[in-house]
């Protein structure tokens, strides 16, 4: 029985609790982020792979552009941006041109291996290096084409061939538009929170917190990090064969990454908990791929790569 406004007693059948709808509402956001993801996936003309995209093309340039303004800005008011026309920044200046001046070449081979047509994105590229004194031993290239080196990498990479096997990698992940790929992931993993703290409504904030930990190791371990390593890896083909076509050898990559894997004492995490492959896996990865490299050195350079 329940009583109208009107104090009436009527007779009807007892009206379903929230849980209900909540689960529906789960269920409805499970739908959309499935449409979301699924929907907008298309073949990375660079691997064959599925791939899914949170920004255009344009977009990422632009942020690219903002993201390099800030990391020039802070290293300049530190006093460790170099000028570019010291004898270091020269150096990584002309082997980041021979990598770029290939892009177009290395883009069209792997788009026709790959059965795809051929991507234009990069054609909208702002190009530049900065080189920054820090021990670091790292760098990286931001959507669109933006790029830093830190001068801690240069005693690891030892040789010019090296230095452009890793600045080969960081072009490629802009190429592959990683960073887009990415915030499409965050979405979906934003949106499976929401879905599950609007399900959670009414719970006990224990109980909360423990599926919410709960979800946050799923996704971290099951989609995050290992999206992060395939990630990873895309590169290390793609940088590569950059690196090749550039006629920097491409021998120099196995030499390199043991070197890497000696940092830090060569501790690490597992490779389940990291976005980065385990070095040994990532060794053999890149000898596998050594014979394409040795083509496509052979293509552009005219004769084979030196053995390493």
């Amino acid at each position: 029985m329940r009583i109208d406004p009107l104090g009436n007693a009527q007779q009807g059948r007892p009206r379903r609790g929230f849980g209900g709808m909540r689960w529906w509402i789960l269920i409805l956001f499970a739908g959309y982020a499935a449409w979301q993801w699924f929907g907008n996936a298309k073949v990375d003309p660079y691997t064959g792979e599925k791939a899914h995209y949170g920004t255009t093309a344009d977009e990422e340039v632009q942020l690219g552009a903002q993201a390099f303004q800030q990391v020039l800005g802070d290293a300049n008011a530190q006093g460790a941006l170099l000028p570019a026309n010291a004898q270091v920044s020269q150096q990584i200046r002309e082997i980041a041109q021979r990598l770029i001046t290939h892009v177009p070449q290395v883009t069209a081979d792997l788009a026709a291996q790959n059965g795809q047509p051929v991507p234009t994105e990069h054609q909208g590229f702002q190009w530049d290096v900065a080189v920054i004194q820090s021990d670091q031993a790292n760098a990286f290239c931001l959507p669109g084409g933006k790029m830093a080196v830190y001068t801690g990498l240069i005693p690891v990479a030892k040789t010019q061939d090296a230095m452009a096997v890793v600045m080969g990698h960081e072009i490629a992940h802009a190429l592959l538009r990683h960073g887009s790929q990415r915030m499409a992931q965050q979405k979906l993993v934003q949106m499976g929170q929401m879905a599950a703290g609007m399900a959670m409504g009414g719970m006990d904030p224990q109980q909360q917190q423990a599926i919410m930990a709960a979800l946050g190791a799923g996704a971290q371990y099951g989609l995050v990090l290992p999206y992060g390593r395939n990630h990873e890896t895309q590169a290390d083909k793609v940088g590569l064969m950059l690196a090749a076509a550039a006629c920097y050898n491409p021998h120099e990559a196995i030499p390199l990454w043991q070197r890497m894997s000696e940092l830090g004492g060569g501790e690490r995490p597992p490779e389940f908990a990291s976005t980065h492959p385990d070095p040994a896996n990532r060794i053999q990865t890149l000898q596998s791929l050594m014979p394409q490299a040795e083509q496509i050195y052979a293509k552009y350079c005219g004769k084979a790569p030196p053995s390493s």
